[in-house]
């Protein structure tokens, strides 16, 4: 809705008012969807599981699994990445579909930009793969951060101090890895793309 603000306005005022469903839609399911989703759940999902391992790890949790025989890496850190990398991308799907469906009732109820002309712009502009890159780039982010946040987490020592220190550096590094990764797929998927917009104008 803060990206409708700022954009409706000067493109209605250049009577570019048809193709705004289709920079909304653009905008949303290649950058600001992924991402804004991914930086969210680095720091609520990440933060949590850099504690938790923080914590088993500097109480000895971690040194009674391998006691019992059981890998700490197997049984804590791959079902947090798997989970991460198979639950980010159904987030960034909800998070594509409220950011478009909240930015064409605001356009809508104070630009005067009616919402079929935005839903119908965007559905001229979206192709499939603009939807499947935002699927993937979820799953590469949800990846980043299980593997960064784990990775502090079981590497923590000095007790509550280093709990602490932990889980501010996964959160920090997860999210100087996700601004990274999402500069490099963007450059992969779309370096040759061009010709959404006009298919938005009709």
């Amino acid at each position: 809705m803060a990206f409708t603000i700022q954009f409706v306005r000067e493109f209605t005022r250049l009577g570019l008012h048809r193709s705004v469903g289709g920079v909304l839609a653009l905008a949303l399911s290649r950058e600001l969807s992924p991402v804004v989703t991914a930086v969210v759940a680095a720091g609520r999902v990440g933060s949590a599981f850099a504690a938790e391992l923080g914590t088993m790890q500097v109480s000895e949790q971690t040194d009674t699994l391998r006691v019992l025989g059981a890998q700490p890496v197997d049984y804590l850190v791959v079902p947090r990445v798997l989970a991460c990398v198979l639950a980010l991308p159904v987030l960034t799907l909800m998070s594509f579909a409220l950011g478009l469906a909240s930015s064409a009732f605001l356009a809508d109820s104070i630009f005067g930009v009616s919402t079929s002309i935005i839903l119908e712009s965007a559905r001229r502009a979206l192709r499939p793969w603009d939807l499947i890159s935002s699927l993937l780039k979820s799953q590469v982010f949800g990846a980043i951060i299980a593997v960064v946040s784990c990775a502090w987490g079981v590497t923590t020592h000095g007790g509550a101090k280093g709990v602490g220190e932990s889980t501010t550096s996964a959160v920090v590094v997860s999210l100087v890895g996700i601004f990274v990764a999402d500069f490099a797929l963007s450059c992969l998927f779309f370096q040759g793309a061009g010709d959404s917009l006009k298919y938005a104008m009709g």
